[in-house]
């Protein structure tokens, strides 16, 4: 297969962008995991049964060989063990089989029983996934967050003397600097993402039904709840779910799709307000040889970043969201719809990673262009209509509000000559005056430097 005959985008026309996410979400990398997680349960059951069964002891020296089985992990290894399934028609089997052989190779045939000892498929599936979406987290998603969040603060900063004039609903509003509107996209951003640090990366890890029946049954003077904390820990990284059915209850893996739901909000809102800015002209976009806008007028220049980065996150949404409200449900002890929902959970975040990029990039076209916002503000005199109104209030001024709404309300362009009337008209001091007459739309800006 090549890029041509992808079915989706994402390993297609968007394979560049979210080719690092094979590592953790693939087929390969969910079998990789896999034999990650069977080898390093081994490892930990060897050193506890070493006692009962001594001749797990010589397991100790083989370690790093044993981990040698996932760290060179190839390709062709997970071919073999998807040729394995297509005889025992189960995933999580034909990566014991695999690796009984692998064992057999190696003189330890005798041990290759305590593989897979005690488990359900769910024991192996509900630590690998976790444990790939905590690398992925850490290594590729997180990162590539925060580059935005830098982004956001670093402009804050070299506009934040940029007078704006402000709109809400849509109309002329209170002026406001350029940085500090971005410094608002940076603020959420940074509150959401602390959020989503605070998320622990849960396990289930139990046996059949959660309450590891086997092993108990197998050797009933082993704490089993102790071991599989201390190796759901301390070999895995992840946080071992207490009580639990069959599989995992998805609960805090459905509260880190909500936390990157939230946070990819707003980003939505960011690319919808630079495309509005964009369209205002307050930005133009840096123009590149040889590249075109329209294929039918040669004077545009889209905003195309913004708008694929906008419609890749809200198809990254509506799959987390679906992820979020299916994984923790589940019928009794358990049914298989997670498990082929689970398999999705890497499209999301390519969504993601796919609108990252496009915003990166949308970002970096930008350039400012002041004289558009000074002439927003020098044609919306009327916005200085607040804070005269306020002044006035503040020394018993009467009907100050009904003033200037009588004043800024007409058909008639108000302009800082109207102002200046009207100041001149007042029945307050002269020192009242000058202080009325010192605000303009530029200055009008409170604490947003």
């Amino acid at each position: 297969m090549n890029s041509l005959n992808a079915v989706s985008p994402i390993d297609g026309r968007y394979r560049g962008k979210c080719e690092s996410l094979a590592k953790y979400f693939s087929e390969g990398a969910l079998i990789r995991y896999r034999v990650r997680v069977e080898i390093e349960y081994f490892i930990a059951l060897s050193e506890q049964l070493k006692g009962e069964r001594p001749a797990l002891g010589i397991v100790a020296t083989k370690a790093e060989q044993l981990r040698d089985i996932y760290r060179n992990f190839s390709d062709e290894d997970a071919m073999a063990i998807k040729d394995i399934e297509k005889v025992t028609n189960h995933d999580v089997k034909a990566v014991e089989y695999f690796l009984k052989g692998k064992f057999e190779q190696m003189g330890l045939a005798e041990l290759k029983e305590f593989i897979h000892f005690g488990l359900t498929s769910q024991d192996i599936n509900n630590t690998s996934v976790p444990l790939s979406m905590k690398e992925c987290h850490n290594e590729v998603l997180m990162p590539a967050y925060r580059r935005i969040l830098a982004l956001l603060e670093e402009k804050a900063m070299e506009w934040k003397d940029i007078p704006m004039l402000a709109h809400t609903h849509g109309q002329p509003a209170s002026p406001t600097t350029l940085g500090k509107e971005w410094g608002v996209f940076a603020y959420r951003l940074r509150r959401q993402l602390e959020e989503l640090e605070r998320i622990p990366f849960t396990a289930k890890f139990g046996g059949a039904t959660g309450n590891f029946n086997a092993h108990l049954a197998a050797f009933p003077n082993i704490d089993w709840r102790a071991f599989g904390n201390s190796f759901v820990a301390n070999h895995l990284g992840l946080e071992r779910q207490q009580l639990t059915t069959q599989i995992e209850n998805y609960d805090m893996m459905a509260a880190w799709f909500d936390a990157c739901k939230r946070i990819n909000v707003i980003l939505i809102d960011l690319c919808r307000d630079i495309w509005t800015y964009v369209s205002m002209e307050y930005f133009k976009q840096r123009i590149k040889a040889g590249e075109v806008g329209s294929s039918a007028m040669p004077h545009k220049v889209n905003p195309i970043d913004f708008e694929n980065a906008e419609g890749n996150l809200g198809l990254a949404n509506a799959i987390f969201e679906h992820l979020s409200h299916k994984l923790p449900i589940s019928r009794m002890q358990r049914d298989l719809t997670d498990s082929t929902v689970s398999r999705n959970i890497g499209v999301p975040v390519a969504h993601t990673m796919i609108s990252i990029a496009s915003l990166e990039k949308g970002l970096g076209k930008l350039l400012l262009n002041e004289g558009a916002l000074e002439r927003d503000l020098e044609n919306n005199w009327a916005v200085v209509a607040e804070a005269i109104q306020t002044i006035l209030r503040s020394i018993s001024y009467p009907n100050p509000y009904e003033a200037l709404k009588q004043l800024t309300r007409t058909n008639e362009k108000v302009t800082a000559e109207t102002i200046s009337h009207f100041v001149d008209t007042l029945d307050v001091s002269d020192e009242v005056k000058e202080r009325l007459k010192k605000i303009t739309p530029h200055n009008y800006i409170g604490y947003s430097i």
